[in-house]
């Protein structure tokens, strides 16, 4: 089940799948068991990107305060 439609989001950003998959899993690590969490996560930093307001390159920091 999906909550988002993040890969859309993702796509608009031109972010590609290898990077859609590789952030995905730094924001597995901060929901591993709560899916919409994760999703909405992911859809906000994929707006972010999209926007201009946060770059791949810092969503993909493992450091929670540089992700939206």
């Amino acid at each position: 089940m999906h909550y988002f439609d993040y890969e859309k989001v993702a796509r608009q950003a031109h972010v590609t799948p290898e990077k859609l998959n590789e952030l995905s899993q730094v924001i597995r690590q901060d929901f591993p068991r709560d899916d919409m969490m994760f999703e909405l996560h992911l859809l906000r930093a994929f707006m972010a990107i999209r926007e201009g307001i946060l770059t791949l390159e810092e969503a993909l920091r493992p450091e929670p305060a540089t992700r939206i």
